[in-house]
């Protein structure tokens, strides 16, 4: 599985509030490890990779996710689904 985790810096060049907060959230909850990319879509730069990626995916929110595994490509653009799906779901699966 890869996870690339794509968030937005705006115009002013500042991060969005938004990513900052789910960043903040990810690395606090301990699954910083398993985000393997962090890509920028910068609204100064329509070439930025994360331009890109929202582009490709139809994905108009940051921060966003790309998760790639077995199973294709899927993409996450809210944190709490992420996390209940892919970020937990190996110890959900794993009996007591």
């Amino acid at each position: 599985m890869h996870i690339t985790f794509v968030k937005k810096i705006l115009a002013d060049g500042e991060a969005c509030r938004k990513c900052r907060e789910v960043e903040e959230r990810l690395r606090r909850a301990g699954y910083w490890p398993k985000i393997d990319a962090v890509v920028i879509a910068d609204e100064r730069d329509p070439h930025s990779a994360g331009l890109q990626l929202a582009q490709k995916h139809k994905v108009a929110v940051a921060p966003f996710f790309v998760v790639r595994d077995a199973a294709g490509v899927r993409i996450y653009t809210i944190f709490l689904q992420l996390v209940r799906e892919v970020l937990e779901a190996p110890a959900a699966a794993t009996p007591a």
